[in-house]
C-alpha cells in the first residue's frame, strides 16, 4: 500500500523561506510522478509543481523562479523549497503521486491537475505573515 507523508510546514514571515518534505512509503518513489499542490481557504486546490522524478519538473506560473523541487533518492524524499514567500502563498500544501505511465513527455503540465494523481498526503500548513 502506498502512503504519502508530508512535513515541514509552519509559520514564516513574508519574504522568508520554507522547505517541505514528502516521503512515499511502500514503493520506491522513482516509480511515480509526484507533485505538490496547495489549497487556501475558499479556493480550489492548485498544482504548484510536478516532477517525473528523473530530472524533469514543471512549475505553476505563480511560483516559477521562487519554488524549487528537489529529491534525495537515498531517502526516498521529495522536497519543495519555497523562497520569497508572500501572503498569497499561505495554504495547506499537499504532496501527491501517480504511477509512472510513460506519458510525462507528452503531457507534463497535466500533472499539475489534481485529477492526475491517485495518492495523497494529509497536508502540511504553511502560513505567511507580514
Amino acid at each position: 500500500q502506498v502512503r504519502v507523508v508530508e512535513s515541514g510546514g509552519g509559520s514564516v514571515q513574508s519574504g522568508g523561506s520554507v522547505r517541505l518534505s514528502c516521503v512515499i512509503y511502500g514503493y520506491s518513489y522513482t516509480n511515480f510522478y509526484m507533485a505538490w499542490f496547495r489549497q487556501a481557504p475558499g479556493k480550489e486546490r492548485e498544482g504548484v509543481a510536478a516532477t517525473d522524478m528523473r530530472g524533469s519538473t514543471t512549475y505553476a506560473d505563480s511560483v516559477q523562479g521562487r519554488f524549487i523541487v528537489s529529491q534525495d533518492n537515498a531517502k526516498n524524499t521529495l522536497y519543495l523549497q519555497m523562497n520569497s514567500l508572500t501572503l498569497e502563498d499561505s495554504a495547506m500544501y499537499y504532496c501527491a503521486a501517480s504511477p509512472n505511465n510513460g506519458r510525462w513527455g507528452s503531457s507534463s503540465r497535466s500533472y499539475l491537475n489534481e485529477a492526475s494523481h491517485m495518492y495523497w498526503g494529509q497536508g502540511t500548513q504553511v502560513t505567511v505573515s507580514s
